[in-house]
């Protein structure tokens, strides 16, 4: 989750007025807050340099002027690595079809682009050699976290790697099963919601010793600090106010894309044969007059 993010939800769900008026200030003047002071911020919100100390430390930062660095620093980021479309209202609508669909390309772009610069080779090493060397793997996530989730199963299960995904209601008796030698994935974007589903796995997850990969937003949360390894989804999305979540999945099913490739690539010659006998067995009904779609007889050593 964004520091920007963070200031949202505390916004929203905090009970105190102060914190409020802070929040919406913060959120509202963005790029333009390094310009106020803590005494003219203090007298626009009808607050107090008190309580902008306060309203930092409630995000973690020691006083005003770290969390203020902090927040110009990620805003700095945003408008370096993006172009103008907006995440959550892509499009409007007086947008053209042809609007939409250029919209569209460009926020699936610049999603994946934002999630390659998050990654890093050696988390995404660490992370398959969890998997190679578990016994069991399962994918906890919510809708539509979990749908992608299953994508990934799927792809895992065509090299014969089985991915355990659990039905609804049966988070907590799939997680109370797995054990130190098996390994746990959880999608969840805020990465806060301890309570609910599926971050309330990792009560069970945690006692049993079991390694937790997480796919979360960027920045600090509550799924990152109980995570062995975590691969940072592309976090620009609001949490609420938002047409749909366009940017995360496509974030989330590149990363999931990306895991499964660099498993794929450890035994390439094994898997790309078990690949291919799964698929001219099963699929064997299946043909094409195009020429470009037949296939070899027999599959091509995928070799270059």
């Amino acid at each position: 989750m964004t520091l920007a993010q963070r200031v949202e939800e505390l916004t929203l769900s905090y009970g105190s007025e102060t914190k409020r008026a802070i929040g919406e200030f913060v959120l509202q003047k963005k790029n333009r807050l390094r310009d106020y002071s803590t005494q003219q911020i203090a007298e626009e919100t009808y607050t107090s340099k008190a309580a902008l100390v306060r309203f930092a430390k409630a995000l973690g930062f020691s006083g005003w002027k770290e969390f203020v660095t902090a927040f110009m620093n990620e805003q700095h980021y945003q408008e370096t690595h993006y172009s103008d479309i907006d995440p959550n209202i892509p499009f409007s609508e007086d947008s053209s079809t042809t609007d939409i669909i250029q919209q569209m390309c460009s926020l699936q772009i610049e999603s994946l682009l934002d999630t390659a610069d998050l990654l890093s080779p050696l988390t995404v090493d660490r992370v398959v050699d969890l998997l190679e060397r578990s016994k069991r793997i399962a994918l906890f996530g919510v809708s539509p976290n979990n749908l992608l989730g299953d994508l990934f199963r799927r792809r895992m299960l065509t090299i014969g790697r089985p991915v355990e995904i659990p039905a609804q209601g049966d988070s907590g008796l799939l997680a109370s099963s797995l054990g130190a030698d098996d390994c746990a994935i959880i999608i969840s974007y805020s990465g806060n919601s301890k309570s609910y589903e599926p971050l309330n796995t990792l009560r069970f997850l945690e006692p049993n010793k079991v390694p937790v990969v997480s796919l979360t937003s960027r920045g600090g949360n509550y799924l990152r600090q109980h995570s062995t390894y975590t691969l940072s989804i592309s976090s620009r999305e609001k949490l609420y106010n938002k047409i749909s979540t366009f940017a995360t999945e496509t974030s989330i099913h590149f990363l999931l894309n990306v895991v499964f490739s660099a498993y794929f690539a450890r035994s390439y010659q094994e898997n790309f044969r078990t690949k291919v006998g799964k698929g001219r067995v099963l699929e064997a009904q299946r043909f094409s007059h195009i020429a470009e779609l037949k296939e070899d007889e027999p599959a091509s050593d995928p070799t270059p």
